[in-house]
């Protein structure tokens, strides 16, 4: 049967995750009891000092070397009067209560790692591992705005020069920005080291004694103590200089943001939101930084989702880029497109907007007429009024007969726009007329549209040549506006025809469909139905999408029916389309219907 003994040690403090003070350190011997071997000996474990809390608090444990089972207490006393190693002090970190070692920005512990960065609002790979002094800094700003409490506010203790003024900050304004927090802790160092390594020497000067310090730990020997330095550092007058070369940053824009160091919110205008996002990229003001995002974000228009989309990608602001993006999806063809700030659209974006499912346009011939536009708008760029669609097309027309537009030199770089739309879309005679005398598509691309036609009519109207439907299906819409309670557009694809149709049941409720109608219908223009194809089938298999959008808040509201196969007849309730029902506050709805006709 074993044996277990305790000895009281000297009393010693120790804090655990409890709060609670232990006044007492326990010395814990175990090990089976055996019978002396022959010769006297006693083989036994070694023996574990236990330092810590009884409780949940953190527990240390420091492995002895074999004692006699029999001390006598003038060794056991001699024991413990030995002089403590100094070991590394350790911190508490998250609410789970980890330790770490502070100095070591790249420690094993990842999960007291992760845990600190949640803490401080950081990502974990782009603060902790790719740039340190980052942990370091928010460690900084958050142990000198409790130290700095009892200093005047109207102390001006810190000059920055930066665009040729010279701003006087107070230290607790100064520490709400990352990049002046970093200055100041290097004008404290002297100079004499990098950021780094300041900031490595003030931070264990600078925590308070309670923050989960080990029993032992001993602080660096050539750091201040934290009482030295909370009476030394508020008072410390200095000059820290910041070099910025960003067009952006204007004086004013400059000033907006400092002056949100004092006063929340500031008021500023739409105008000057880009320059003062980019002042607070450089000052690293997270808060400012947010709000000129969703300042911008709420005021997006066709004179500025340009600007405000380049502002995003440059300053690496994720929801301002994609909510620009989106803006964009949904107005490029019905508000974009008939003004002059389409020519400012970056091909980039305008690349990413028309490979997007979403994308709205009334019809393919739009979107196509809308990009024709933007090209046009690229060769004439001084040019401040839109031109008529007879002017673009005589421009395009004035070019070599012998090769296409989108076969010069030029035109390769548009190719990758051009190769996003549907052609196969665009069915109507005097459209396909229009696509082939403006010289700007290569021969092959114009042959495989007359193909497909050629197919498509042989086969009933069945699109053989569509393989997928999210990217190649063809696509109509409706911009239900505010002042309609009901919207209705005959299409004619192939010889069938069909209603698309929107109604508004009441101030935040509509429903959209679409039916198929037969030729003679009254309501049908004369023009389609007489000169335009008819087909004598009485069912037409359709593969359709209804997807209806609007914006509340500064978010989108997506209503979709999902794509459904069905059969289409004449007669009632095969006629009509699944119906999607919308409940929503926003104003206008985009309503887009997209359609194949599979093999049947």
């Amino acid at each position: 049967m074993g044996c277990f003994s305790v000895y009281p040690a000297a009393s010693t403090r120790v804090t655990g995750r409890s709060g609670l003070d232990q006044e007492t350190r326990f010395l814990c011997e175990a090990g089976p009891a055996e019978s002396p071997a022959p010769g006297g000996s006693v083989s036994e474990p070694p023996k574990a000092l236990l330092l810590g809390s009884d409780r949940l608090g953190p527990v240390d444990l420091v492995l002895l070397p074999p004692a006699l089972p029999c001390a006598s207490p003038l060794s056991f006393m001699a024991m413990l009067n030995q002089k403590p190693r100094a070991r590394l002090e350790r911190r508490t970190t998250g609410s789970t209560n980890r330790w770490r070692f502070p100095r070591e920005p790249f420690s094993r512990d990842l999960l007291a790692l992760s845990q600190m960065c949640k803490v401080m609002s950081l990502d974990l790979d782009e603060a902790a591992l790719k740039d340190p002094d980052r942990l370091r800094i928010r460690k900084i700003q958050r142990t000198f705005s409790e130290s700095l409490r009892s200093i005047q506010s109207g102390d001006a203790v810190v000059t920055l020069q930066c665009l040729g003024f010279a701003w006087e900050l107070n230290l607790p304004q100064l520490f709400q920005s990352e990049t002046l927090t970093k200055l100041y802790v290097t004008a404290l160092g002297g100079h004499t080291a990098g950021p780094g390594k300041t900031l490595e020497r003030l931070l264990p000067a600078l925590a308070p004694p309670s923050a989960g310090t080990v029993l032992g730990a001993q602080p660096p020997c050539d750091v201040p103590s934290p009482q030295k330095i909370r009476e030394r550092a508020p008072v410390q007058k200095m000059t820290i200089s910041l070099k910025i070369n960003d067009p952006l940053i204007t004086k004013v824009a400059f000033a907006t943001a400092l002056k949100n160091l004092y006063t929340s919110p500031v008021d500023m205008t739409l105008d000057d939101a880009p320059g003062v996002l980019a002042s607070a990229h450089a000052l690293q003001f997270s808060s400012l930084f947010q709000r000129c995002s969703a300042m911008m974000i709420d005021g997006l228009t066709s004179s500025n989702v340009n600007n405000f989309y380049l502002a995003g990608c440059k300053y690496k602001n994720g929801p301002l880029t994609a909510a620009c993006q989106k803006w964009l999806e949904m107005n490029l063809v019905p508000e974009v497109g008939r003004q002059i700030h389409l020519q400012k659209v970056p091909k980039e974006l305008l690349h990413k907007v028309l490979r997007s499912p979403r994308l709205f346009t009334f019809n393919e011939f739009h979107l196509l007429k809308t990009l024709l536009l933007w090209v046009y708008l690229q060769l004439n760029h001084r040019i401040q009024t839109l031109p008529t669609y007879e002017t673009m097309l005589t421009f395009f027309n004035s070019f070599p007969k012998r090769c296409s537009v989108l076969d010069q030199d030029e035109g390769h770089g548009w190719t990758a726009l051009f190769l996003c739309l549907r052609l196969h879309g665009v069915t109507k005679g005097e459209d396909l007329d229009m696509l082939q005398h403006i010289n700007f598509f290569p021969e092959a691309w114009l042959f495989r549209v007359a193909t497909n036609h050629y197919h498509a009519v042989e086969n009933g109207g069945d699109m053989v040549h569509v393989r997928d439907f999210t990217s190649e299906a063809v696509r109509f819409g409706m911009l239900f506006d505010q002042e309609y309670t009901t919207y209705s557009e005959m299409i004619a694809v192939y010889g069938f025809f069909f209603e698309i149709k929107g109604i508004k049941n009441n101030a935040t409720s509509y429903s959209f469909y679409m039916q198929r109608m037969r030729p003679t219908d009254v309501r049908f223009p004369s023009s389609v139905s007489e000169r335009g194809l008819v087909s004598l089938r009485a069912e037409r298999l359709v593969r359709y999408e209804i997807r209806a959008e609007a914006l509340v808040d500064s978010q989108w509201q997506e209503f979709q029916t999902g794509p459904i196969t069905q059969r289409f007849r004449f007669v009632r309730p095969s006629c009509r389309s699944q119906v999607l029902e919308v409940q929503t506050v926003g104003k206008p709805v985009y309503v887009s219907f997209s359609f194949i006709f599979p093999a049947s």
